[in-house]
């Protein structure tokens, strides 16, 4: 390997975490992420082949430039598949026990929105999308972001109030205390798993919606289910299918408390919990069944199942939300 080639490869490692959770916001598949990623290495090392690395500057701006366009375009191919994907289509999950070493999943840690606001930014335009992970998320200025996505600063600022307003009136300007989130999940999954229908239909919203996605691969719904009594009715089901031997265990995923469900050694589903203003019930459940979408789902760490430190604890309170960003 030559000098300039070990040298462009530094570069991008350096970035790599940064470049993988901003295509993870932007597209919210880890394999799509990690296709872009590729792309992006090839676009880097190429552009680091033909000329000395000394004349780019900002070769962090010139990363994120580079992924940040990959996967604009990688939306086309994610918007075709999406229209022939069996039931709702909901983001893949990431858990934040992280393998050691494995440096992607920390950053998501402190930089990746919740699955449930994920969903929201589905609804997004790609280019709003772009500049809303890039603003909101990522903390970038309308003058770097037009560098980014080519645009002026005018037109990024009108994406950036398109992007805002939109998400504010899908998702209000509010997230629960961390503690009354992993009780509130705790009482959910063990009134629905417990098959304790009086205390399911006490922490359900009258108007919960239950998203579950299989893919066609697992058992799921092929549209939401709308309502506390249909919701009830469904996870009866859920409840007589753990007594065949589906175990919880309680992880943080995408930054939020949640369930993962395992038959035996293999993940079963993902079960992430939205909650009302109040915090006090269940306003949506977000279910990931699709076996695609769960293979990096592992039963280890199970020390860290349940055992909150008060570390863990402080570290999420002083965490700035994305709602709080928008």
């Amino acid at each position: 390997m030559s000098e300039r080639t070990e040298s462009a490869t530094q570069v991008f490692v350096d970035h790599r975490e940064l470049l993988f959770a901003i295509v993870y916001n932007m597209l919210g598949s880890v394999a799509d992420t990690e296709d872009v990623l590729q792309e992006t290495w090839l676009s880097w090392s190429g552009r680091a082949g033909r000329a000395p690395l000394d004349a780019i500057t900002k070769p962090r701006a010139y990363l994120v430039r580079i992924g940040v366009n990959h996967a604009l375009a990688r939306r086309a191919a994610i918007t075709r598949r999406r229209e022939t994907y069996v039931g709702p289509w909901l983001p893949e999950p990431l858990l934040d026990e992280a393998a050691p070493g494995d440096s992607a999943d920390r950053i998501l840690r402190t930089e990746s929105v919740s699955l449930a606001m994920l969903v929201v930014l589905e609804s997004l335009s790609p280019l709003e999308r772009a500049v809303f992970v890039l603003n909101e998320v990522f903390g970038y200025a309308h003058t770097e972001i037009a560098e980014v996505i080519d645009r002026s600063p005018a037109a990024v600022r009108q994406l950036a109030h398109r992007a805002r307003e939109h998400v504010h009136a899908r998702r209000p300007l509010y997230r629960a205390h961390p503690r009354v989130r992993r009780q509130a999940t705790e009482r959910f999954v063990e009134a629905a798993l417990g098959g304790d229908i009086a205390a399911l239909m006490e922490i359900l919203a009258p108007d919960v919606t239950v998203w579950t996605d299989g893919g066609g691969k697992a058992s799921a719904g092929l549209r939401p289910v709308r309502g506390r009594d249909k919701a009830a009715r469904l996870f009866a089901g859920y409840a007589a299918r753990r007594g065949s031997g589906l175990d919880i265990r309680y992880r943080r995923v995408n930054g939020d408390d949640s369930a993962v469900l395992f038959a035996g050694e293999s993940p079963y589903a993902v079960m992430v919990m939205d909650l009302t203003p109040d915090g006090e019930r269940v306003s949506d459940v977000y279910i990931v069944t699709n076996p695609e979408k769960l293979a990096r789902v592992r039963r280890d760490a199970d020390t860290e199942d349940t055992e909150d430190t008060a570390d863990t604890e402080d570290t999420a309170d002083t965490e700035a939300t994305e709602e709080e960003h928008a």
